[in-house]
């Protein structure tokens, strides 16, 4: 029997754990059982008949929001061209109403329901042995007839060490690629839009399986270990445990991506986070609102002063990327206290700030109450929220806007100090800059076109005049030194030169073989001839003491209108935190004058 486990991830650079636990769990019995990974931005008809030369008996689906409208696809088409061929669905998007699904799409043979491992097992042994007594597997929906059976509810397994890894045969296809990772399966909370709400209890695999499979994954060299634990530090101890063992391991160009509850993280988890080499972790912290209403009508429980509390104190430390989390739509969430949401955790400035809109998923708490908030959405995939008795459609447009202005303005840091600039002097909170920046780039069509880095700095700066219109040439100094950090080797466009005046080349040669000016700021450059050192920096003039300035807070009242230089650094002993160094180097250059 010619068995294939597929899916459809949202990127090539994504690997599936799903299939990989599936085949592991079967490969006994199964040993020829085979595994493929397509993406959703592939063409349809291709999958389609790369699986069709497969020549397969069985072929078995994971299914989520993002693909399940391609996998009925594919399996409607492949059934029409192989009617022996049996389809079967599992996954989080066919839980919840896999009977509808089988009734509404004749192809489909059998939907597995919650935890698959060892329904999956099951049913293929029944069909290898040709039995046709399905209704005995439980977690398995099945069409029999004009009828669709729903078995029994199958228990969850409490011993995940039984799960042999998914790791060990194809341990050759993760290099440099996304790889998930689950050390538990579960969580303590009970967000009413998240269907981890529907599973009670945390289990845990044993300590000493999750070190062999990390090593496994660390040998392999992959670029991301990205943990799915719905609350990695759900257990305090397991989890200091795991990040020990991850820094014991000396890795090198490998980053570990857990989603944390920060308000359990105590002061012993604290102090050791600071130790963590830099760039080796990336928390993603779910805070979804500030509104104390909002989180308790979704059963989220946290200690919001306390989070912040300690997302200032990792973000002290310089070494750990932050994703924040807000979810515009939720009840009792209107704009004025999304703003307030926004604001809270803007003014935090975690490396990113991921502004999401709700969800309705199928079997979510939320979704069964949609009525009581006035929820409306269309019901296929994402099952995104347009509005809801807090906030209408046209203020959801809006949050749109923004999002996507976040996105390309604030999480990148391309544009740190120039944004930090305009809302420190010119707006009273951060959310009143981005309103006034996306009703600008709405009025300016701005939405519609694609932009390149230098396209936005160029539309900051036109925003800028347009509506602030003041210290023009400051701004354009502060615009300059963020493209000029930013940006290796750069060539300044016209737009942001203002009052500045092109170093002479010969003067920036005669900098660099001057050995005093190497060992006082590029020790790590003294072997190198100024030929070459050019090619590794960057020497700039700017019409104010842009660097006091940007150490006092962008205040007004401070700048100093003065010539200096600067030298910027690339490309040695950079840090994940620097996107280059920089030297005011004025002293030297008038020296020399």
């Amino acid at each position: 029997m010619k068995i294939l486990i597929t899916t459809l991830n949202s990127k090539f650079i994504h690997t599936s754990l799903s299939i990989r636990y599936l085949k592991s769990f079967v490969k006994d019995d199964f040993p020829d059982i085979e595994i493929e990974e397509y993406t959703i931005n592939q063409n349809m008809d291709y999958i389609v008949g790369n699986i069709f030369k497969k020549r397969l008996d069985v072929v078995a689906f994971s299914c989520y929001i993002w693909n399940i409208e391609s996998v009925l696809y594919i399996s409607k088409a492949l059934k029409l061209v192989n009617p022996n061929l049996k389809i079967i669905l599992g996954g989080p998007e066919v839980s919840f109403d896999g009977d509808e699904l089988i009734k509404n799409n004749p192809f489909i043979d059998f939907v597995i329901y919650g935890e698959g491992e060892e329904t999956f097992k099951e049913l293929l042994l029944k069909l290898k042995n040709q039995e046709n007594s399905f209704n005995t597997v439980k977690g398995l929906m099945f069409k029999y007839g004009d009828e669709v059976h729903i078995n029994e509810s199958r228990l969850l397994i409490q011993n995940l060490d039984i799960i042999p890894s998914p790791f060990d045969d194809v341990i050759n296809d993760f290099k440099d690629k996304i790889v998930y990772f689950e050390s538990s399966r579960g969580c303590p909370f009970n967000c009413r839009f998240c269907l981890s709400s529907t599973i009670k209890g945390v289990r845990f695999f044993s300590i000493e399986r999750v070190k062999r499979d990390l090593k496994k994954l660390i040998d392999a060299k992959v670029r991301q270990v990205k943990f799915v634990d719905r609350t990695f530090n759900a257990k305090k101890e397991y989890a200091l445990e795991i990040m020990k063992f991850i820094m014991a391991q000396n890795v090198k160009n490998i980053n570990f991506h857990f989603e944390v509850t920060a308000h359990l993280l105590d002061d012993d988890v604290l102090n050791f986070l600071e130790h963590v080499p830099e760039g080796l972790f990336q928390f993603e912290i779910g805070v979804q609102s500030t509104n104390p209403e909002t989180l308790k009508a979704i059963d989220r429980i946290t200690n919001t002063e306390k989070l912040m509390d300690v997302v200032k104190r990792i973000k002290s430390h310089n070494n750990i990327h932050q994703h924040l989390d807000l979810i515009a739509g939720l009840p009792y969430e209107d704009i004025n206290s999304f703003k307030n949401s926004f604001n809270d955790i803007y003014s935090l400035r975690p490396e990113k700030l991921q502004l999401g809109f709700l969800k309705l998923l199928k079997g979510s708490e939320l979704r069964n109450k949609k009525e009581l908030y006035g929820y409306k959405f269309i019901d296929r995939p994402p099952y995104e929220v347009l509005e809801n008795s807090y906030v209408s459609y046209e203020e959801m447009i809006k949050l749109k806007t923004i999002e996507d202005l976040v996105e390309k303005y604030a999480n990148e840091l391309y544009f740190e100090n120039s944004i930090n600039y305009i809302i420190r002097n010119f707006f009273h909170k951060p959310f009143d800059f981005f309103e006034s920046f996306a009703e600008y780039w709405e009025k300016k069509g701005l939405a519609s076109i694609s932009h390149s880095r230098v396209g936005l700095y160029k539309t900051l700066l036109e925003f800028y005049n347009s509506n602030i219109n003041n210290h023009i040439e400051l701004f354009k100094d502060i615009l300059r030194f963020d493209f000029i950090y930013n940006t290796k080797s750069p060539t300044i466009p016209d737009f942001m030169k203002g009052l500045s005046e092109d170093i002479p080349k010969a003067k920036k040669h005669d900098f660099l073989k001057n050995q005093a000016n190497l060992v006082k700021y590029l020790p790590e450059l003294l072997d190198m001839p100024a030929k070459k050192i050019i090619n590794e920096v960057y020497m700039e003039k700017f019409n104010y003491d842009i660097l006091e300035f940007i150490e006092k807070n962008y205040n007004l009242d401070s700048v100093t209108i003065m010539d200096i230089y600067i030298l910027f650094a690339y490309d040695y002993d950079r840090k994940v935190f620097e996107r280059c160094k920089y030297f005011n180097i004025t002293e030297e250059f008038l020296q020399e004058e």
